[in-house]
């Protein structure tokens, strides 16, 4: 009986598996220009498809739309943010009640930084809470009893009045955080995308999240150890984050307003400001 010798042929590699191996260039450019256009870097966007050669498919006038928005709350001009909002979409915040009522309440948040700031120009142990009070009366105190969330949220926003800014227990402190302004801001912009038809979501960021999903679900498991990636987007760290917290407080997006394309030479683009700035390694 001869010995069976064994088989030299490379196994086939199925075509899905090819290209989960190894993501072409024209792909990775494309996931990179779906994230400019879908967080709202417009110059950005216009400096890497000059880079890539790689078409962009967008109204970027849209996109400055959204820029201005998101600017107006992230540095806390929630009226400006709203008009705005108001002027490109007069029925977002009329079918949204939810979004509505997150923006009001970070106004009055605002107002509440504003009044009992020390650089207010009031006496520190008693400023002018007069406007706080009542744009709570009049904006808010209508939305409250539709829902139980909202009249909790709004307790939690009116006890900023009552304790010192510098001695905030956690639950409190998290409302004043610039963090909570990106959340909303990130929170319009998907709505915005939504009214327009357009996907809520970068694609890159639902493959990271998907990544970290199926990292976290195999450690949990037990049945198999992964290496840390080091991806440096900030969600490697274990046991990985899972989802928004009540004041979610999940930035704007998950890669931040920093990506880095791989292509000819490693090019790193930021844009602040609406602005794009490229710089290359």
């Amino acid at each position: 009986m001869t010995p069976s010798t064994p088989s030299t042929t490379t196994p086939t590699m199925h075509p899905f598996e090819r290209k989960a191996d190894k993501p072409s260039k024209i792909e990775i450019n494309n996931l990179m220009m779906d994230y400019f256009i879908t967080e709202g870097y417009p110059s950005t966007a216009r400096i890497f498809a000059a880079e890539s050669n790689t078409q962009p498919e967008a109204d970027f006038e849209a996109i400055k739309a959204r820029v201005e928005i998101r600017e107006c709350i992230h540095r806390g001009d929630l009226q400006t943010a709203i008009e705005k909002i108001n002027e490109l979409n007069p029925q977002l915040l009329d079918t949204d009640d939810s979004l509505h009522f997150s923006l009001l309440r970070l106004q009055l948040i605002e107002l509440i930084r504003a009044c009992t700031s020390k650089t207010s120009g009031n006496v520190t142990n008693s400023p002018d809470i007069s406007n706080a009070l009542q744009f709570a009366t009049t904006h808010l105190a209508p939305l409250a009893p539709t829902n139980p969330n909202f009249l909790a949220d709004l307790e939690r926003t009116m006890a900023l009045l009552i304790f010192p800014t510098d001695n905030l227990a956690p639950q409190l402190a998290e409302l004043i955080d610039p963090r909570l302004r990106k959340s909303v801001a990130n929170r319009v912009n998907e709505a915005i995308l939504g009214s327009q038809g357009s996907r809520r979501e970068a694609q890159i960021n639902k493959l990271l999240h998907m990544r970290v999903w199926g990292e976290k679900a195999a450690i949990e498991s037990k049945k198999i150890d992964i290496p840390d990636a080091g991806l440096g987007f900030g969600l490697d760290e274990r046991p990985a984050a899972a989802g928004r917290g009540r004041t979610e407080q999940n930035g704007n997006g998950v890669m931040g307003s920093q990506a880095t394309a791989e292509g000819d030479g490693d090019t790193t683009m930021r844009e602040g400001n609406g602005e794009g700035e490229m710089m290359v390694s």
